[in-house]
């Protein structure tokens, strides 16, 4: 049995945010376009932050020429805001189950983790300060990566062997994610998928995609090991 890469979703898998990020994100929009910009969770759920950006200021009219700089000034005008709002401790809150489990994980050499995310880098950072949660990730694939979520996972692959000193057969690499787009990503790179229905999409719904296997929440650590063991 190989090593396995656990590669975890970021919104809705390990933490919640109060919707902070997508209002923020709209607000860095309007500020660019200088209209208010109506937007709904769909756009956002496992998506990545540049191609949101990317996708409402093109709906907005944005001329082609124009909207990588201006994705770039909303980019750099939302972490301001999300770096602001953060320093509110009611804010951002460690899903149940996430920190036992991450402990499990990183204390067992069966395991190597890092992060799958749409989240650009400084805006993964922010979020997961609280109790020190992103020091369990030393690689990871980020917003900043590709405009597309089933880019990632290539990056993440690449960095982890280097960082890890081991080659991982797709077999042994997962998926953690509570998306759509997050078993889309998994099938789409011959990866396994573990789904958990502890974001915005129900159970049910996460099942009609066919994950590898399909959670509550991350909470019963040893299931869930014996889970990613397969």
């Amino acid at each position: 049995m190989g090593k396995k890469l656990i590669l975890f979703d970021v919104d809705g898998t390990l933490i919640f945010s109060k919707g902070v990020a997508p209002r923020l994100m709209a607000e860095a929009v309007a500020e660019q376009v200088g209209m208010p910009v109506p937007w709904t969770i769909n756009d956002f759920v496992g998506n990545t932050d540049r191609n949101i950006i990317y996708t409402l200021l093109n709906r907005h009219g944005v001329r082609e020429a124009m909207i990588e700089q201006m994705t770039n000034q909303a980019l750099e005008s939302y972490l301001k805001k999300l770096e602001q709002e953060l320093k509110r401790d009611d804010v951002i809150t460690i899903l149940a189950g996430v920190k036992p489990l991450l402990f499990a994980l990183k204390s067992d050499e069966r395991f190597a983790l890092g992060l799958l995310t749409g989240n650009i880098l400084r805006g993964a950072q922010l979020k997961l300060a609280k109790d020190d949660l992103f020091s369990y990730f030393p690689i990871g694939a980020f917003g900043d990566d590709a405009l597309k979520r089933e880019q990632l996972p290539s990056f993440a692959i690449q960095r982890a062997e280097k960082y890890y000193g081991h080659f991982f057969n797709k077999t042994d690499i997962w998926i953690v994610g509570d998306s759509i787009p997050d078993i889309k990503c998994a099938h789409a790179n011959h990866l396994k998928c573990l789904a958990v229905a502890s974001g915005h999409v129900k159970e049910e719904e996460l099942a009609v995609y066919h994950p590898s296997a399909l959670v509550k929440d991350l909470q019963e650590t040893e299931k869930i090991i014996q889970i990613l063991l397969t």
